[in-house]
């Protein structure tokens, strides 16, 4: 478009034999232009409609495999929405983005004994306190998230059975400490 404009302009102020030749290689790269596009336009219905005919749709497992793999792929035995995660059975703890995305873990955790034990379910962050102390255990219990009342991740030895709370290690308690807060949910299987 820009050349045959350009032509044009040339036309009007020098005809003569170049501007012939000019309007030749214009005309000629025009057709060839024109030809190969419709050319290719046609070898491309031509091909989809033989590949439609000959092969099947894909199949909606791909679609379904590709919507469920972030899920699959995350790690944690939790609900997406759990920003963190106990698995007792493990004796296992994960931090996430509340999108199903692991983002600290896993890590050693200790749940309750058989005689106080941790309570499962799905609760949501109650209270915090780094330097909280049980008066009922005379205890230190270091890096407090209450998701229960009376029961909270915190920093203890995570090969003893607690009270009923989840010991983790000093790190992973300030950790848990730091990311969560008041309403984000807990999930404990």
């Amino acid at each position: 478009m820009v050349a045959s404009a350009w032509f044009r302009s040339v036309c009007r102020r020098a005809p003569g034999p170049l501007t012939l030749a000019v309007a030749a290689v214009l005309a000629a790269a025009t057709a060839t232009t024109t030809a190969t596009a419709t050319t290719t336009a046609t070898a491309t219905a031509t091909a989809t409609a033989t590949a439609t005919a000959a092969s099947p749709a894909p199949t909606p497992v791909v679609t379904e495999l590709a919507a469920s793999a972030p899920a699959a792929h995350s790690g944690s035995p939790c609900s997406p929405s759990a920003k963190a995660c106990m698995d007792l059975s493990k004796q296992q703890a994960w931090l996430t983005d509340g999108a199903g995305h692991i983002t600290y873990g896993p890590v050693p955790a200790r749940g309750g004994s058989k005689s106080a034990k941790t309570p499962k379910g799905t609760f949501s962050v109650l209270s915090k306190d780094a330097h909280f102390y049980s008066t009922e255990f005379h205890a230190p219990m270091p890096y407090s998230v209450f998701f229960y009342p009376g029961d909270a991740f915190h920093s203890g030895n995570p090969a003893t059975a607690s009270n009923g709370c989840v010991h983790l290690s000093a790190g992973a308690a300030q950790r848990f400490f730091a990311t969560l807060n008041p309403g984000d949910k807990v999930q404990i299987k």
